[in-house]
């Protein structure tokens, strides 16, 4: 989508603030529709700087929302959680903080309903396919290494 070059400053605005209003927006996702609009460096900077100020843009709040709507709905572990964050640039240090936002007995509680509903799915009858089979899904949700294997261990016997 480009937008025609004879908007205002506050139409864009005003636009952009639509847009961090529908949904918790980190800074790479508006520079990324800034670029979108074709806008140049000036503009970019002044909006940008408006949406810090009222608080429409907050990388910290993102990261809290976004660790909890990924553990809560998608029941991400923290490494995965981790992972994206980076790549969406955010600090170290509200990647901490978003991470506290996840509480450590219903963290552990996710992870173990979530092994046992795996493994229940998993029809293979060789135990080390099995146990292959439920680190891999374990894995590739971000759980820890150290808690993925004991657990497998723990359940396919």
């Amino acid at each position: 989508m480009t937008i025609k070059p004879n908007f205002s400053l506050t139409e864009i605005q005003t636009r952009l603030e639509r847009y961090c209003v529908y949904q918790e927006r980190c800074h790479q996702e508006v520079r990324q529709k800034m670029f979108e609009m074709n806008l140049d460096r000036e503009a970019k900077e002044k909006v940008l700087l408006h949406l810090l100020e009222n608080d429409f843009l907050n990388e910290t709040r993102f990261a809290q929302t976004f660790a909890r709507g990924k553990f809560r709905i998608k029941k991400w572990g923290k490494q995965r959680i981790v992972n994206e964050l980076k790549q969406r640039q955010i600090s170290e240090i509200n990647i901490k903080i978003a991470l506290k936002e996840i509480d450590e007995t219903t963290y552990y509680s996710t992870f173990n309903e979530l092994a046992l509903h795996r493994l229940s799915q998993i029809a293979e009858k060789d135990k080390y396919k099995k146990r292959k089979k439920l680190a891999d899904y374990l894995l590739y949700r971000g759980w820890e290494s150290d808690l993925v294997y004991k657990k497998v261990v723990e359940l396919v016997k």
